[in-house]
């Protein structure tokens, strides 16, 4: 179970199965992301590769996902071909490159062979024999596909004997790819194996090939549509042997319909279809035989311009249809919808802390990047949140979207035309039945916002009529959204300026009790610790009571998301040995903290380097209880924010996560318009997690008004 080296240790787990498609790469994809939540360096292993030439794209996977620095050749044991001609020599050579691995790891995720050779009943005997060596304790995946929970029973009872005759420790079963049916009927089978057992459904999608995987097989061409839709999965291939209207009788979402390129009928039949409301979106088209449209045929799909990937090979009806049926998606690098679909089953169905107690993974004295991901990810899904994605025209968001709820992070409301919105999303292959889509320009919701803009705004001289025209503005009904608790938070500005996204949380939402700056942190995930940086996104040149206000909310903000404040007030100069107007207003700024805040740990004037380092903070502030050990860092200006941040993320290799916007009553938080999918899951989890913490410290009433910032909004970052 864990390998000695001096004081440390290292924690391992075995996943072996008794035969091919298993789903192997769906537990073991979830299981390293439960040794990257809770460990700092998690590895993976791989003992018998599938070839010494081609890469193995399960091993490709999981090291995209491991937190430990391993390559590709590190993490490789054997090959087949080394296994048969010495079985002796190749168990003795896994077991020194593995330990070479243990040695960089605090955990390592060992997978077991794929019977891509020549199964036989000695496989998972070796697979035993492997995991006895290497001191791993198995975690043994059975497939469930086409087996009564009888017949399941009796496949682990054969592989318990297996294992037993070699002496390996079996700590759990996973029974995978089960009839959805029966997965409470596995399980109550499974209940007499002696160890703890977990049943997956099958889920189609997880084998189903994506267009571009179907070209292949089929040597084809894309003649037309978008190429990023090569990347969706094909449910169901048809052959188009009837008439068009039979056909589009029979079509479902994602189908690809192959059909000879001759058949105009069909082509035009189609492409209409996939666009037309009330008509499923197809995955594509397929037309075979080498025959290409009619020139004026083709004129006319051109005309169209359909998104739909049309593909064209010179394979027959038969050798298509059959290339076709032949060809299995996988779990790999580049299949995100799969990523996430693999990931939320084992977070669903597997008791992560069960498992990770069986397998002795020790406490972590660290928090890496991934593990303060993955407890973003896991605090918000328990927050249970509603949050509202304004910018339902951004295929960022519609991936972002599928992500959060396939994994639960939060519930969803997203802007925009709903058949627009649902049609592309289900061309890019995500699911949003569980998200409600809204169109501002004629939601029923606009008498009443424009009611609650008018008052709120009456100051102003705002009147309901001018009202319910800024309330139709994607930024504005997402806020009032937010004001009239229709959700609990929004996210935005993936595709709009950062004035746009936060200027209605200035006049709507307005600033907390006791706070009169709305301001930013970026939490800074360090390869050791989280530290935050603020402001560093919206307030140019705080004064001195400003910058008080942002160390006080980047404290709260921190203690939200269990980082322990400890703030430093960042200048040139530390402590009394500078003077100056910048360095006044900072020491200004300290002493505003420590009067209105005496239960916070503050430290001003300070540099960055004695505000971080133990051995500097001896020389120049002994004695201070936030010097060396700052985990708040507050920057004098937006400029040196700014730069300081972005500095830090290119040359340390930090994970910035943010702009976290604080002081607001209810959570807003505005994207950078370079963002990636990964960054807007990660922003809706922080809004949910803020959302939360706002209602349980009963912060909804009592606003003030924003002051000084509705027009200091940083473009910049």
């Amino acid at each position: 179970m864990s390998t000695g080296n001096g004081a440390s240790r290292t924690s391992s787990v075995y996943i072996a199965s008794p035969e091919g498609d298993t789903g192997k790469s769906t537990v073991a994809l979830g299981v390293l992301q439960m040794l990257c939540a809770t460990t700092a360096r998690a590895g993976v292993f791989r003992p018998i590769a599938r070839s010494a030439d081609k890469h193995d794209y399960i091993l490709e996977l999981l090291l995209e996902h491991t937190s430990a620095d391993v390559s590709y050749e590190q993490a490789l044991g054997v090959t087949y071909q080394q296994v048969h001609d010495d079985p002796e020599a190749a168990l003795s050579e896994i077991v020194m490159r593995y330990h070479a691995v243990a040695e960089q790891c605090d955990a390592v995720l060992i997978v077991g062979s794929d019977y891509t050779d020549v199964a036989s009943p000695s496989e998972l005997h070796f697979n035993a024999r492997i995991a006895v060596n290497l001191g791993a304790p198995v975690l043994l995946t059975v497939r469930g596909a086409g087996r009564t929970p009888d017949e399941v029973l009796q496949l682990v009872r054969v592989c318990q004997q297996e294992l037993e005759i070699e002496h390996a420790h079996l700590v759990g079963v996973v029974a995978n790819r089960c009839d959805p049916g029966q997965l409470d009927a596995v399980s109550d089978a499974l209940a007499v194996v002696g160890v703890p057992s977990w049943t997956l459904p099958e889920v189609p999608l997880l084998m189903a090939p994506t267009m571009e995987e179907l070209r292949v097989a089929i040597g084809g061409e894309l003649y037309s549509g978008d190429p990023e839709l090569l990347q969706r999965e094909v449910m169901r291939v048809m052959v188009g042997g009837m008439t068009a209207e039979h056909i589009l009788e029979r079509i479902s979402d994602g189908a690809v319909v192959i059909a000879p390129g001759d058949r105009t009928d069909v082509l035009l039949g189609l492409v209409n279809a996939h666009e037309a409301e009330g008509f499923p979106s197809l995955a594509g088209i397929v037309m075979n035989g080498g025959m290409r449209p009619h020139p004026s045929i083709a004129k006319l799909v051109a005309g169209l311009k359909p998104r739909l990937p049309i593909l064209t090979t010179d394979l027959g009806t038969f050798d298509t249809a059959s290339a076709a049926a032949r060809t299995r998606g996988r779990v790999a690098v580049g299949s995100p919808r799969k990523v996430d679909t693999a990931l939320s089953l084992m977070e669903q169905r597997v008791d992560a802390a069960e498992l990770l107690k069986l397998i002795d993974v020790p406490i972590p004295s660290v928090v890496t990047p991934q593990m303060f991901e993955y407890q973003l990810i896991d605090r918000a899904r328990k927050a249970k949140r509603h949050i509202v994605l304004p910018e339902g025209d951004d295929d960022r968001i519609l991936r972002a979207a599928g992500r959060v709820l396939q994994r639960r992070i939060a519930d969803l409301t997203i802007l925009g035309d709903e058949s627009f919105v649902r049609g592309r999303a289900a061309e890019l292959g995500v699911d949003l039945s569980r998200a409600t889509v809204l169109n501002p320009k004629d939601s029923r919701y606009i008498d009443q916002f424009a009611e609650e803009y008018a008052r709120l705004r009456k100051h102003k001289g705002m009147t309901v009529d001018r009202a319910r025209e800024i309330v139709t503005d994607i930024s504005y009904f997402g806020t009032m959204m937010v004001q009239c608790g229709i959700a609990d938070g929004m996210v935005s500005g993936a595709a709009h300026t950062t004035a746009h996204t936060i200027r209605p949380a200035f006049e709507i939402i307005k600033t907390q009790p006791g706070v009169s700056t709305v301001s930013s942190v970026f939490l800074m995930c360090l390869a050791d610790r989280v530290l935050a940086y603020g402001d560093c996104a919206v307030v140019p040149d705080p004064t001195a009571e400003q910058l008080a206000d942002i160390a006080i909310s980047s404290a709260q903000t921190a203690a939200q998301f269990e980082i322990e404040p400890r703030i430093a007030m960042l200048s040139y100069s530390t402590g009394d040995s500078g003077s100056g107007a910048d360095v006044d207003k900072v020491r200004a700024a300290t002493k505003l903290v420590r009067e209105r805040r005496p239960d916070l740990l503050v430290e001003g004037p300070i540099q960055y380097d004695a505000a971080i380092e133990p051995t500097v903070a001896q020389s120049k502030l002994p004695g201070s209880e936030v010097a060396g050990r700052a985990t708040v860092f507050i920057f004098p200006d937006l400029n040196t924010g700014n730069n300081t941040y972005k500095a830090v993320q290119r040359s340390a290799g930090a994970v910035a996560v943010g702009p976290v916007l604080q002081g607001l009553r209810k959570p807003v938080n505005d994207l950078s318009r370079g963002a990636l999918i990964a960054d807007i899951v990660n922003t809706v989890a922080i809004t949910a997690i803020q959302a939360g913490a706002s209602e349980a410290t009963g912060e909804t009433a009592g606003a003030s008004e924003a002051t000084g910032n509705t027009t200091g909004a940083s473009e910049g970052e």
